[in-house]
């Protein structure tokens, strides 16, 4: 349990870091843009290897299906009710995908499966610029950094307690339970991805950003597979 907690925390406090970093300075535009198509080169490894094929092998495709389209939905309507749009998306993203994520991290973990490097990997590099670009975002909207900060912190504790959340529910949950949740993760990143964080590093990289996005895409993918 103690080893989900320690993960869980390490994977989340990018999300602080990534907040802190963005107040810490006016970031240049075309900066944050290759770290934002980085980042999503991340995630989509993350998404193809970590989490759908993942759970296509322990629960089958309906269940990922099912988590698919819940994660989907569960961004799309929360975005929109919140009416935010650009970078404060991407604090919706970084709870609603970092929580089930992380509870695939404690799951593989009361497994006996270790830690996924990759998803470790991808979980923190992409967390960097949801974070650094919201936090840019909102204080050029006029927020108070320490609300920002808050906000942050609360993000990232919630992530880091799905840690061990998912330790402990391990043997009471299925396989076609742990493919949905996997699926929901999916789900809400490719919404995120496609809506707000692939058209933010398109519009400020301009074209760098797709050679970065192969990029973050080829290390998650490479560290994937070393553990």
């Amino acid at each position: 349990m103690w080893a989900a907690v320690g993960w869980g925390a390490l994977a989340a406090s990018s999300l602080i870091l990534g907040a802190v970093l963005g107040l810490a300075a006016r970031w240049p535009e075309r900066l944050v843009g290759l770290v934002l198509a980085f980042g999503a080169g991340a995630l989509i490894s993350a998404v193809s290897f970590d989490l759908a094929e993942e759970g296509f092998k322990i629960g089958g495709p309906g269940s990922v299906a099912v988590g698919l389209a819940a994660g989907a939905l569960a961004f799309y309507v929360l975005d929109g009710a919140l009416d935010r749009g650009g970078r404060n998306a991407l604090a919706i993203g970084a709870l609603l995908d970092g929580v089930p994520e992380q509870l695939v991290l404690g799951i593989g973990l009361a497994a006996g499966d270790g830690v996924s490097l990759g998803l470790l990997a991808a979980i923190f590099i992409s967390n960097l610029p949801e974070s650094i670009g919201s936090a840019s975002s909102m204080r050029d909207a006029g927020s108070r950094p320490a609300a920002i900060r808050r906000l942050w912190a609360l993000i990232a504790v919630g992530c880091a307690i799905a840690t061990p959340a998912g330790f402990a529910l391990a043997d009471v949950t299925g396989g076609d339970l742990q493919a949905a949740i996997n699926g929901f993760a999916a789900g809400a990143l490719l919404v995120m991805l496609i809506d707000s964080m692939i058209p933010e590093a398109r519009d400020m990289a301009v074209r760098a950003g797709g050679r970065v996005t192969v990029l973050g895409f080829a290390v998650a993918a490479g560290l994937s597979n070393v553990w």
